[in-house]
């Protein structure tokens, strides 16, 4: 039986899910990639509650026109400055099935530089 690429990337974030838990001490920094956008969040599972988000619209029109990785590492800083505001300074990270690269990568690359421990 073939299965899909959306098939497969379910299959491969369940793998991730089963041995990612995030909890209010640590969270889980969940990185959801889209074709045109990235929406990055802190989830405290133990209670299922989003502790802070930075998605692509939060970002200014001038930064709104880097390429697709660039406007990443935007939301990298954007989320590391928003958990640090709440107290947050460690955290694990999910890369929601997507191979740990390109916008993924940038995300989690400029979150560490910006003070978050994976």
């Amino acid at each position: 039986m073939k299965y899909t690429k959306q098939e497969k990337k379910i299959q491969r974030h369940a793998r991730v899910r089963a041995k990612v838990k995030g909890t209010k001490e640590r969270p889980r920094l969940s990185v959801f990639r889209g074709i045109k956008r990235v929406f990055v969040q802190l989830i405290d599972d133990e209670q299922g509650k989003t502790l802070c988000s930075a998605s692509e619209h939060e970002l200014s029109k001038a930064d709104k026109k880097l390429s697709k990785t660039d406007r990443a590492k935007k939301l990298g800083a954007l989320i590391a400055k928003k958990a640090q505001e709440q107290g947050i300074s460690s955290v694990v990270f999910d890369r929601g099935g997507n191979a740990y690269h390109g916008r993924v990568r940038a995300v989690a690359d400029v979150a560490r530089e910006n003070g978050l421990v994976f």
